[in-house]
C-alpha cells in the first residue's frame, strides 16, 4: 500500500481509494495520511491498448488485467486489484467516466481481489444484510428503496461485495450512499424526479442520494432474494433448492464475463459453492404489469421474520 496526501481520498467496499477524479457519490476519508488500497488515475493507455487489443474487440481480459474501450469516451485499465487507469478521449464527459469507474471498474477490482461481486442491492434488516438480485428492470432497486422508506438502511446498490470468513460466514461491505432508480420506480414510490440528477445519457434513470439511510458497517449476509418478472397474477415466493443455487449465483455475478479469462473460474466456483451451502436463498416472482412493491415488501419481511 502507498501513502498519498490529497483531498480525493475515499472509502468503499472496505477499501481506501485515492482518485484523480472527484467521486462525489463516495464517502470521503477524513485522515489524509491513510494508507491507500486502490488508486484511480489518469494515464496514457494508447500504447498498452494497441498492443493488447484486437481492432474488432472493445475489451481485453487476462489474469490480473482488464482493459476496455468505450467509444468517444475513454480506455480503462484495471490491474492487480490495485489500480484503475483512465485514458480519456477529447471532450470526454467526466460524469459518464465516473459511471464506469464505480460500476464495471470496481466490479473488476473486486474480482481481482477475490471478492465476490453480486449484481443487486443489499439492505440492513435486524442487524443483518439481505441481498436483492435480478436482471435489470426486474425491481431489485425499487424493492430496496421501498424498504428504505420503511426505515431500513442501504449497504450497497448495483454491486454487492461478498467475502467469506474462515468459517464460511458471508459478509457484505458497504459501497456508496446512493441508489440508481428508473423514472418508473420513482413514480411507484411517490418520489419526484426533479429532486435528483439524471444519469448521463439515461434521462429516465436517476442518482438518488441516501446518506441518511446508509449503513457504513460490514454485516453478515443472512439471505438472498432473486426477483423475476413473470406473467403470474400475484407475487409468489419460494425457497431455492441447493441444486439451483450455483446457477443463480453465477447468473447474478456482476460482470461474470470476466471470470474465465481472468483465471478465476475455480475461485468463483469454490466461493459460490461455499456461499450456497450457508445461505437462505429465495425466488420472488412478480407480475409484469402490476405494481406489487408493497406486497413484496411485506412478503420479504414476513419471510425474514419466520
Amino acid at each position: 500500500m502507498t501513502q498519498i496526501l490529497n483531498k480525493n481520498l475515499y472509502t468503499a467496499f472496505g477499501y481506501s481509494i485515492h482518485s484523480d477524479i472527484a467521486l462525489p457519490e463516495v464517502q470521503q476519508l477524513d485522515d489524509p495520511n491513510h494508507n491507500v488500497d486502490i488508486v484511480i488515475r489518469y494515464a496514457d493507455l494508447t500504447e498498452q491498448w494497441s498492443k493488447l487489443s484486437i481492432t474488432s474487440k472493445t475489451s481485453v481480459c487476462m489474469e490480473n488485467i482488464v482493459m476496455f474501450r468505450v467509444a468517444d469516451l475513454a480506455v480503462f485499465a484495471i490491474e492487480d486489484g490495485k489500480t484503475i487507469s483512465i485514458s480519456p478521449e477529447n471532450g470526454a464527459d467526466e460524469d459518464k467516466i465516473r459511471l464506469y469507474i464505480l460500476g464495471t471498474c470496481m466490479g473488476a477490482i473486486l474480482m481481482q481481489r477475490k471478492v465476490l461481486p453480486l449484481h443487486g442491492s443489499a439492505i440492513v434488516i435486524n442487524g443483518k444484510a439481505y441481498a436483492f438480485v435480478g436482471h435489470s428492470g426486474h425491481g431489485k432497486s425499487t424493492l430496496a428503496s421501498a424498504l428504505l422508506q420503511q426505515g431500513y438502511q442501504l449497504l450497497t446498490d448495483d454491486v454487492i461485495a461478498v467475502t467469506l470468513d474462515h468459517q464460511n460466514i458471508p459478509y457484505v461491505t458497504p459501497a456508496y450512499p446512493q441508489q440508481k432508480l428508473w423514472q418508473e420506480s420513482l413514480d411507484t414510490l411517490g418520489m419526484n424526479s426533479n429532486q435528483f440528477r439524471p444519469l448521463f445519457e439515461r434521462e429516465n434513470k436517476y442518482a438518488v442520494p441516501v446518506e441518511s439511510h446508509f449503513s457504513s458497517d460490514t454485516l453478515p449476509l443472512a439471505g438472498i432474494f432473486e426477483l423475476i418478472k413473470t406473467d403470474c397474477v400475484n407475487p409468489q415466493i419460494r425457497a431455492i433448492q441447493k441444486l439451483e443455487r450455483l446457477p443463480l449465483l453465477y447468473r447474478h455475478t456482476y460482470r461474470k464475463s470476466l471470470i474465465q479469462d481472468s483465471g478465476l473460474a475455480k475461485w468463483h466456483f469454490d466461493t459460490t459453492a461455499r456461499l450456497a451451502s450457508n445461505m437462505d436463498i429465495y425466488e420472488i416472482q412478480r407480475p409484469i404489469h402490476k405494481n406489487t412493491v408493497n406486497e413484496l415488501t411485506t412478503m420479504v419481511l414476513d419471510t425474514i421474520g419466520k
